[in-house]
């Protein structure tokens, strides 16, 4: 009886076996991958070693043997009875609000200008950029050497037009005043880019049935563009908060947090205890620098829920 024929006696070849599908849950946590490492490597760790920094008791010795006690929340105990957290508080409130306020205004009336589209528009909105481009540091000195009580540009134009000149770096009435100017100059560039790409996606519709309807100009500007806006306006707040509330390098490069802590912020607390004594406080330190990151955090989850209601509305 002859026996039943083979592939292999036929010289054909052996099917394939089928591949495997590669599920597509595994694919999508090969792609989040690299950003959750990311997030956890240069955001949750550093996070985590902050708050274990300000609820232990760090000396220099400690810091490097890794045996520093527990100590719980002395170190925000410390910090709330400490005299400088009056007024740092209050220099951060004022600090941060009064260059929201001025930012957003600015940046929207430049936003709104160059929404005409008239000739060197972009040429005159890239300009405006300049300050943003600029290091942290160039901006800073230049407004220092600006504002120089006795060789700078600012009291040399004061004094042309007969005005006596002005201590703005050295006197406590007005280093506060002289880093709130310079944080303004350097953050409307970003409120003037953001603002202006949500002007780009108004249509231009409505404001042509809004002019035919006998509306002026500010009227289409309170009843179309600042309602329409409402969303990128939210946004580009929430991003200059958490962007001023952090602000150390325009400060400490101008006055130091000085004269007698006059501009002494947050940040700049934080690093005068961590890092600005012969005996550093990390713990104190990390605890302003938590209450910073507590603060940025609330806005964030204000803004989500305010966004979120705008939604289901």
């Amino acid at each position: 009886m002859p026996l039943p024929r083979t592939d292999s006696d036929s010289g054909g070849a052996a099917p394939e076996a089928p591949r495997r599908r590669v599920s597509p849950q595994w694919s999508a946590w090969a792609f989040l991958a690299p950003v959750t490492l990311y997030l956890g490597l240069f955001y949750a760790y550093p996070l985590y070693r902050n708050i274990d920094l300000s609820l232990r008791h760090y000396t220099v010795r400690s810091f490097v043997r890794g045996d520093a006690p527990f100590t719980g929340l002395a170190n925000y105990r410390m910090v709330f009875d400490d005299p400088t957290f009056a007024p740092a508080l209050l220099h951060t409130v004022v600090f941060t609000g009064v260059c929201l306020v001025f930012q957003y205004t600015i940046g929207l009336a430049l936003a709104v200008f160059f929404h005409q589209n008239f000739r060197l528009s972009a040429t005159l909105r890239a300009l405006f950029l300049v300050p943003w481009l600029l290091p942290l540091i160039v901006s800073a000195s230049t407004w220092s050497w600006m504002l120089n009580s006795d060789s700078g540009l600012v009291n040399a134009v004061l004094h042309a037009v007969g005005i006596g000149p002005v201590n703005w770096l050295t006197s406590p009435s007005w280093s506060l005043t002289s880093v709130i100017i310079a944080n303004i100059w350097i953050g409307v560039p970003f409120n003037l880019v953001v603002l202006h790409s949500g002007l780009q996606s108004i249509p231009a519709s409505l404001y042509e049935a809004a002019a035919l309807d006998g509306a002026n100009a500010w009227q289409r500007f309170w009843r179309i563009t600042f309602p329409l806006l409402r969303p990128v306006s939210a946004v580009t707040l929430l991003l200059g908060l958490v962007y001023t509330l952090k602000v150390f390098d325009i400060i400490w490069i101008m006055t130091k947090g000085g004269p007698a802590d006059s501009s002494t912020t947050f940040a700049t607390w934080s690093y005068q205890l961590g890092f600005g004594n012969l005996l550093p406080a990390f713990g104190p330190g990390a605890a302003v620098g938590n209450l910073l990151v507590l603060a940025a955090l609330v806005f964030g989850l204000i803004h989500v829920r305010v966004q979120r209601k705008q939604a289901l509305s």
